[in-house]
């Protein structure tokens, strides 16, 4: 672990070493490049040196051009005030979790400039927020307000366009939520091209409708309720015939016959077990062999043991039975062989049986998150999370305060 260490950190001062030579860096540029920053850059390039330096440069770049340090809560009070986009909390791993909530019309009136300024402020935000010990983020975009499946894809994928080249590894998960009807095709189409495509999940809010409390999980009903209980069902220890409104399905008692099963009209609900009429087996057994077909079988097979049947004739002549001899002779059957790792290979990529699908994955990672969803929006929550100077230069003030300032100024 030492030299793995001091590998790492002599990359972070390689990378360092040659941003100070292309430019200087500022005060501020400093402080952005830590060494959890360069460490991420570096991952995302495959701790390639050369590689990381140029993508820090254009991320500080790009920061210049945003004017990320100028960036105040001021400039979004229409979108604080609406709840557009917001830090809901923190997860159980103090992981920041942040809510979009714009509008199909927000892109009509507002630029996509000032849309990137506004994710951004959101960013920030959030980063700022973190512990020490944490470096990633939950995004929850709320499709709900999209009608247009292709305005919601242009929004979304310039959002993760921004988190993934300039937030490299800050994007824990990211949740698509009531995404309009013909966006999971779109979506299937521009997947393998989307970086963060792999941490982005599709889920419907109608899943969860069943939950009052958000924020009690542990009687949550699970699928697995919604599946076929057999103790539902009383078991009946019956062989015999099987009936339907339509028609009955009957075994017959011939063995040797080339149609070991006949369908009637007749309802035979309350049929014994066992054949009805008189056979050479006596009375009523419960047995594979009479349970089955025996359209297959050998003429041994199909004789029961302790009785002779002669030939009979029929309308369907049967196969000729060999005499009985006072010697029992053993045929051997044919025994299916046991399947081998050369005969069957696919057993050894065989699956385990609680396989969980790709929606119940989907549905199970969402549950964490689903409080924050549905919890309401509150301005001065969120805006106390800000630090300076992104909070600007509006305080927070207790609507008590508010209303005995109101009420004061009213006398003059």
């Amino acid at each position: 672990m030492g030299k793995k260490e001091h590998k790492d950190n002599a990359r972070v001062e390689a990378v360092l070493q040659q941003l100070r030579k292309q430019a200087p860096l500022t005060v501020k540029q400093e402080k952005f490049c830590n060494k959890a920053c360069v460490e991420r850059f570096l991952k995302a390039k495959g701790d390639s040196v050369k590689k990381a330096v140029k993508h820090l440069r254009a991320c500080l770049s790009w920061r210049d051009s945003i004017g990320i340090e100028h960036l105040i809560a001021d400039e979004f009070s229409a979108e604080l005030a609406e709840g557009v986009a917001y830090v809901a909390g923190h997860d159980e791993e103090s992981r920041p979790v942040l809510l979009f909530r714009i509008k199909q019309d927000y892109q009509k009136f507002h630029s996509q400039k000032l849309f990137t300024r506004l994710l951004v402020f959101t960013l920030e935000v959030a980063i700022g927020t973190m512990p020490k010990n944490v470096e990633q983020f939950v995004l929850l975009f709320d499709a709900s307000f999209f009608r247009s499946a292709s305005a919601f894809m242009n929004m979304l994928l310039a959002s993760l366009k921004i988190v993934g080249e300039y937030y490299p590894g800050r994007l824990y998960k990211s949740f698509v939520i009531d995404p309009p009807s013909l966006f999971s095709y779109l979506w299937k189409g521009v997947r393998p091209f989307v970086e963060l495509s792999a941490a982005t999940i599709m889920v419907s809010s109608l899943d969860f409708e069943e939950s009052l409390d958000f924020h009690d999980f542990s009687a949550y009903p699970r699928a697995s309720s919604l599946r076929f209980d057999p103790e539902s069902i009383k078991s009946a220890a019956k062989v015999g015939p099987c009936s339907s409104s339509r028609f009955s399905f009957t075994v017959a008692h011939h063995f040797d016959s080339l149609k070991p099963w006949y369908l009637t009209l007749t309802d035979t609900s309350t049929s014994k077990v066992g054949p009805t009429s008189p056979s050479p087996l006596g009375p009523a057994l419960i047995s594979p062999l009479n349970a089955r077909s025996f359209s297959f079988a050998s003429p041994t097979a199909r004789t029961p043991h302790g009785s002779v049947i002669g030939p009979r004739k029929s309308l369907f002549p049967s196969t000729p039975l060999p005499q009985r001899t006072t010697e029992q002779v053993k045929i051997a059957q044919p025994r299916t062989p046991r399947p081998s790792f050369l005969q069957s290979p696919a057993m050894f990529f065989h699956r385990k049986e609680c396989h969980v699908s790709r929606a119940e994955k989907s549905r199970e990672s969402f549950v964490p998150f689903l409080k924050f969803y549905r919890r309401p929006y509150d301005e001065m929550i969120y805006r106390s999370k800000m630090k300076p100077p992104l909070g600007g230069l509006i305080s927070i003030v207790s609507p008590h305060l508010k209303r005995r300032h109101m009420s004061v100024s009213q006398r003059f």
